[in-house]
């Protein structure tokens, strides 16, 4: 048989215009490839959005290797702004351009690519699934999620599971991603009331009171960090009034805090803790609060172990670097399957995701799929 070009194969991705929630075809690629190929696949659509979750080998076997990935991608923002076609995976001088270049078209079409040649050069006694959405990039409601209950509802399991994000800072092969910080938003209204700027004491501004508060928020120490995390952080992203007067002291003030977090803490605990400073807040300056808060996901860890090992090895062997096992960075689908089976992520340089002119070396391509085929290979043997 041909090798299957994972090169070829992530440029026909990358034609995709698939910005989240659409497809534009995506997943129907990688369906007819993993089918000619012997793959058993299904579509576990949900909300309007296309998930592939395609399997060779017997259902729920003993040893069962997954791959996870995504085929959406963000906004390519202002058109003008790229110096090459956003959706044309175009190559100049041994790099290829396009939006879902980096994150994460090119880790699908590794994983893919290696793992149907290692099916049919050399088949396994066990069973190799790969679960592939199309709604990572947003709220991601319909996406992993949707994957796992299916799993949960047909009876089928991943024994460990590998997410192809990209995870290296600086050079191919030097992070692994062994666990993520959990992540969680908080908006808050702060309610005054309106009056003259210059009679004060007739109004209740609030602005004095979201000052206050956001201090106390940015300023209080969350932790320290833990054997496997860096210190957690909160981050002011926003406070506004839409007060365009000088001469009004305006009635209403809104803001928002970002934590990323440690396991020194869960959502709910953080959660009783921002309501904590508010009600103290609150009782301070006798304004009303609002509290709207949303936990997109929480910390979690795969203690290093063998299948830490397993894909260190692999990679080590592929690039000659020792990769540093991390939980830094955002949130990940892993978060979702963490729920099921032991987690890992790896994949290319991160450097140009999300922005304009986003980009891979055609080489880490290639390379990233004798990554994954060594992976498979010493999983299996």
């Amino acid at each position: 048989m041909t090798p299957v070009d994972p090169v070829d194969l992530t440029a026909k991705l990358v034609r995709c215009a698939s910005v989240t929630p659409a497809n534009e075809g995506a997943l129907e690629v990688l369906h007819d490839a993993l089918s000619s190929a012997g793959f058993d696949c299904a579509w576990a659509d949900r909300g309007g959005i296309r998930n592939l979750y395609a399997r060779w080998g017997a259902k729920a076997h003993e040893r069962t290797f997954g791959f996870n990935g995504h085929t959406d991608v963000v906004p390519i923002g202002n058109e003008a702004d790229w110096s090459m076609t956003p959706f044309g995976a175009d190559i100049r001088d041994g790099i290829m351009y396009g939006r879902g270049t980096t994150d994460m078209k090119s880790g699908v079409a590794a994983f893919a690519a290696a793992a149907i040649d290692f099916v049919q050069l050399t088949p396994p006694d066990g069973a190799v699934v790969l679960a592939i959405t199309g709604d990572e990039e947003g709220d991601a409601f319909d996406g992993t999620t949707a994957l796992l209950d299916y799993m949960s509802d047909t009876g089928e399991r991943l024994d460990v599971c590998l997410v192809g994000e990209p995870t290296c800072p600086e050079t191919m092969g030097d992070m692994i991603k062994i666990g993520r910080r959990g992540s969680m938003t908080a908006w808050i209204t702060v309610t005054g009331t309106q009056g003259h700027s210059a009679y004060p004491h007739r109004a209740n501004n609030p602005l004095p009171a979201m000052a206050r508060l956001m201090d106390r928020l940015a300023s209080h120490e969350l932790d320290q960090g833990t054997d496997h995390f860096d210190p957690s952080t909160l981050a002011v992203v926003t406070i506004d009034t839409g007060n365009p007067a000088t001469n009004v002291i305006p009635e209403r003030c809104s803001g928002a805090v970002n934590i990323r977090f440690n396991d020194t803490h869960s959502g709910a605990s953080l959660s009783a803790w921002i309501q904590e400073e508010c009600d103290k807040v609150k009782a301070e300056y006798g304004v009303a609060i609002d509290v709207k808060i949303k936990i997109s996901g929480e910390s979690f860890i795969t203690p290093p172990g063998a299948l830490s090992e397993l894909v260190a090895n692999a990679v080590a062997a592929e690039t000659g670097v020792t990769p540093e096992l991390s939980t830094t960075g955002g949130t990940s689908d892993a978060r979702f399957i963490k729920h099921h089976c032991p987690v890992v992520e790896f994949g290319l340089v991160g450097k140009s995701m999300h922005q304009v002119d986003e980009h891979v070396q055609v080489d880490h391509i290639i390379q990233l799929k004798a990554i994954y085929a060594r992976i498979l290979k010493d999983y299996f043997a």
